[in-house]
């Protein structure tokens, strides 16, 4: 009958020979696993059937499979083993190292040949693993796994039969061959636990132990001859570099010689140079001194050609002085005939009595016939009154000539846009001004308040448009009343600002205050 998942369950209550006695029991005594029952490293992770939780069947045999009895077919040796191994004594230390790697090496290559049911529980989560990978991760469940089941270290050792069944052979026979690796003898033993399979293992890893031990000596003694070789070699190394070394020192000692050498004939040349130098110094001296006289003299010449010069200039001073007196004689002449002429022209506008020219009443054009244009009264002088947040005001002012327009560019922009940044506020009102300059020709200067600036502001004025930041320590409406002092009386100077007092201020110097409101009206103009 199938349990769970499509495994053979044994049944309960079996005596766990007859499970041993089918035709598919391996030499080992446990059940040869079914064709079509799924084997450990085909099934990942499934779970063991009801009822054999911890390895064990309802009857106490390990993971579902029986036991091989006394009576089993093709497993005596393994009963005699157990039997025999009941009155052998236990090893008495840990399993050496090798003995131990070997035995769970065997284990993980003979791990796949077991259904995931006949699997102890702790090597079930194992069951995908390579052998490699077994060895590297379950080899502690292992090696605790053989010691503590013998049903499976049963089923491990009859795949070891099946794998090397001339040693097994021997060591049932008590006859371990001599010529087999130590390590693998002690590890058949420790599986298939013949009689003395204790001291076969204890032998074996006092061998390995020993084999190792030799191996070490014997490299030891290699590395010792190559050390010794490479001893001799830098020796030999050394050796040689003094002689090279001798050989460089020879030869430095030479270029040192033939250095000393060179430097006695340089310094020979340059005590030869040094006197040539002094008779060239002496040639220079002399030449200065030549030098000198000839300066001299064409100082001299200068001297004469200049007061020639001189000479030469009055001569013809003198002669354009005469020509002047002889012009100035016909000026006078001229100017007594005019005043002669003026005096009888006075004389006969009394004689006359002519009244005065700016007095004539009448002009010949007053005579002329046409009707004469009609006088302003009070109240048509009224209607032609701007207010003063009227744009066309400023339109008049600047269009009065040569006219100045001062601006105080934050108290306009504060005023019309304050909400925005003082870079976009700055941008914004150049930007307006300059087609307000274009417009009316007016000269336009924006002052702004620089006075907290830890450095200048980095701006490109537009065309057009002067633009000054006050100086540290001074404010902008100080700025401005020192641009409009600096104008000349009589020109036309404009301040827009809404600050009552920087009004009152260019009021008195003459300027004409003019209100921010109506200045952000003309620009909404442009």
């Amino acid at each position: 009958m199938d349990g769970i998942g499509g495994f053979p369950r044994a049944e309960a209550g079996g005596s766990g020979t007859d499970a041993a006695d089918g035709p598919g029991a391996d030499a080992s005594g446990a059940a040869a696993p079914d064709p079509d029952t799924p084997r450990a490293d085909d099934v990942p992770g499934a779970e063991a059937p009801p009822g054999r939780d911890g390895g064990g069947t309802s009857d106490g045999s390990a993971d579902g499979n029986t036991a091989p009895g006394p009576d089993t077919p093709g497993a005596p040796d393994d009963t005699a083993a157990d039997v025999a191994a009941v009155h052998e004594p236990a090893l008495d230390r840990p399993l050496p190292e090798g003995v131990r790697h070997r035995v769970v090496a065997v284990a993980a290559d003979a791990f796949g040949g077991f259904t995931f049911a006949e699997l102890p529980v702790s090597l079930r989560p194992y069951a995908r693993f390579t052998p490699s990978r077994r060895v590297k991760y379950a080899a502690t469940a292992l090696a605790t796994a053989l010691e503590g089941d013998p049903a499976f270290r049963h089923k491990v050792a009859g795949k070891l039969r099946e794998a090397q069944p001339e040693l097994t052979g021997a060591l049932d026979a008590g006859t371990p061959p001599p010529a087999a690796d130590p390590l693998d003898v002690a590890a058949a033993a420790y599986l298939l636990r013949p009689a003395g399979w204790a001291k076969l293992v204890t032998t074996a890893g006092e061998e390995a132990q020993r084999a190792h031990a030799e191996r070490a000596d014997e490299e030891t003694l290699r590395e010792l001859a190559k050390l010794r070789e490479e001893v001799q070699g830098l020796h030999t190394q050394l050796r040689s570099d003094a002689v090279r070394a001798r050989a460089e020192l020879d030869a430095v000692r030479k270029e040192g010689d033939s250095v000393h050498r060179k430097l006695r004939s340089a310094l020979s040349d340059v005590k030869r140079a040094e006197a040539a130098q002094r008779k060239i110094q002496a040639e220079l001296d002399e030449a200065r001194a030549t030098a000198a006289q000839d300066k001299a003299a064409a100082e001299s010449e200068a001297r004469r050609l200049r007061t020639r010069l001189a000479e030469a200039e009055a001569a013809v001073e003198s002669g354009r002085r005469a020509a002047r007196e002889g012009r100035s004689i016909e000026d006078v002449r001229l100017r007594l005939l005019l005043d002669t002429v003026l005096d009888a022209a006075s004389g006969l506008r009394r004689e006359l009595a002519l009244p005065p020219r700016d007095t004539l009443g009448v002009r010949p054009a007053d005579t002329v016939d046409a009707v004469a244009p009609g006088a302003f009264s009070p109240r048509d002088i009224a209607t032609r009154a701007l207010s003063e947040t009227d744009p066309a005001l400023l339109d008049q002012l600047l269009a009065l000539p040569q006219a100045h327009l001062v601006v105080d560019g934050y108290n306009v922009t504060k005023t019309g846009y304050p909400s925005m940044p003082l870079e976009k506020q700055r941008l914004r009102l150049l930007g307006g001004l300059a087609a307000l300059a274009a417009q009316s020709g007016a000269e336009v200067t924006c002052v702004f308040d620089g006075a907290d600036l830890d450095m200048p502001v980095l701006l490109a004025p537009p065309r057009g448009v002067r633009v000054l930041f006050s100086k540290a320590g001074e404010t902008a409406d100080e700025l401005i009343r020192r641009l409009v002092r600096a104008e000349p009386p009589g020109r036309q100077i404009v301040v827009v600002s809404a600050d009552r007092e920087v009004a009152d201020g260019v009021a008195k110097a003459g300027a004409r205050p003019v209100a921010s409101v109506l200045l952000l009206k003309r620009l909404a103009r442009v």
